[in-house]
Parts: structure tokens; sequence; C-alpha cells
């Protein structure tokens, strides 16, 4: 009887949270369909017609198809090379052994602490002396190129689960350490490579500070800066509609990556947290 009642609280409390985020974006669509009058007649109103060309209004007006373009490019190259650089940076401090490895591997972690937003002003000055600003590459570079702790942590979580005797018998039939890495490893650490890659995507998505500090020309905007630059023109043009018609286009990518990759997410943080 206790662990029913225990299993409705767990439940009914999951579906508060649920509606907390479920509502906003529900709220957002229904507005996305208003005239303007519509809209500042209240809050809670429905549409008379759907205006479904508050979407083609958004997509034209506010340039979304040319920042989802600009951030289409941002986030698969960021990912890619990042991807690369942290598992062959996670074999190195997981698998390989060499003198100063629990050092520099308890240095990276030590950097969790750390709030992102201090390395802010250095990022910026460092990008405009190699004269990286106001480019999609100075911010491609910089995802790729910065340490990340979390991803480190994540995918040497996986790497310790796998047994040393894969190696060895790779070691026996004369592979290389690169052979090792990317024949054996890679493949085995497969889940963990997803579930970091999703994390990846939507972080590079829904990035905001460092590109709006970055770029200036409007033409290379990501989403995130290009829907503040709208929100910024609304106080002088108040369309709202085509800014919530704007908004749901912008989510759309996301919600469709976490939809897809969702199981992969989810097995992939239970097999990785059986040994960290």
């Amino acid at each position: 009887m206790k662990e029913k009642i225990g299993n409705f609280i767990s439940r009914f409390i999951m579906l508060l949270f649920s509606l907390t985020v479920l509502f906003p974006l529900g709220w957002i669509v229904i507005k996305s369909l208003q005239t303007n009058r519509e809209f500042f007649a209240g809050a809670w109103g429905w549409p008379e017609v759907a205006q479904w060309e508050n979407y083609a209004e958004a997509w034209n007006s506010l340039h979304i198809g040319d920042s989802l373009m600009n951030t289409l490019v941002l986030v698969v190259l960021s990912l890619l090379l990042s991807l690369s650089l942290t598992t062959a940076a996670a074999y190195v401090l997981t698998r390989v052994k060499f003198r100063g490895r629990k050092f520099l591997r308890s240095y990276v972690m030590f950097s969790l602490f750390l709030p992102g937003v201090n390395a802010l002003v250095p990022t910026y000055v460092l990008m405009r002396s190699l004269g990286l600003l106001n480019k999609l590459s100075g911010l491609v570079l910089f995802n790729s190129l910065c340490g990340d702790a979390f991803a480190l942590m994540v995918l040497s979580s996986f790497m310790q689960t796998i047994p040393k005797e894969y190696e060895e018998s790779a070691a026996l039939d004369g592979a290389s350490l690169f052979q090792t890495f990317w024949k054996v490893i890679i493949p085995m650490s497969m889940p963990g490579v997803i579930t970091l890659a999703t994390f990846k995507v939507l972080w590079y998505y829904n990035d905001f500070m460092l590109p709006y500090i970055v770029l200036q020309d409007q033409s290379k905007y990501t989403i995130g800066v290009n829907m503040y630059a709208a929100n910024q023109l609304m106080q002088y043009k108040a369309d709202w509609v085509t800014l919530c018609a704007g908004v749901v286009l912008a989510m759309i990518p996301p919600v469709a990556v976490y939809i897809i990759f969702q199981k992969h997410v989810i097995a992939g943080a239970t097999v990785g947290g059986l040994k960290g």
C-alpha cells in the first residue's frame, strides 16, 4: 500500500513538472496562430482562425532561415571537431598509462567548479587578437579546442566500463594504439558518444552569450542571437504573433533531436553512471 502511494505521489509530481514545461510551449503555439488584435485582446484567448501565414512572415522578416543555416554549420562543425578531440583525450586519460595521468585528470575535472562566465573576457580578448571576431569559424574553433570537463567525465565513465581484455586481445593481434582506439574503444563507447553528441548539439544550438558577444553582422547571427535581436525589434514594431511563430520555428530542431535520441540519452546516462 505504501509503495502504491509513493508511486502515485512521484507520478503526480512528475506530471506537475511536465505541465510547467508543456504549458508555456502550448501557450506560445496558440499565440503564434493569432492576429495581433487577438494577441493584445487577452492573454488566454484562442485564435478565431488559425493564422498559419505568421510562420511564413517569421521565416522571411525575422531571417529564421539564414540564422538556422548559420547555427547548423556551427553545430555540425563544432560537433565533429569537439567529439574527435574529446574521445581521444578521454581515451588517453582513461586507458593509457603515463606518469602524471591522475594529476592531469584531476586538474581537468577541477575546471568543473569554475563558472564558465569567468572565461568570457579572456575568450573575447584572445579571439580579437587572433582576428576571429564576427566569424563563425572563430566560434567553431572555440567550441572545439576549449576543454570540456563534463564531456571528458561522461566519456571517461563509459571507457572505464570496457574490460581491459579487449585491448590486450587487440595488442596480441598486432593492433597499434590508434587501431585499438578506433576499432575497439570507439565502437564499444558508442552509447556514450551518442549521449554526449546529443548534449553538445543542444548546447551549441542554444548557446547565446558567446555568439552574442562575438558576432556583429546580422547575416552571421545564430538562432539564439537572431531571436534576441527580433525580440528587441518588437519594441518598435509590436508584431508579437510573428515573434511567437519565430520562437516555435526555433524550437523545432532541438525538440526533434531530443525526441529522436532520447532513448540513447537515457540508456547512455544509465550505463555511464555505473562506474565513474
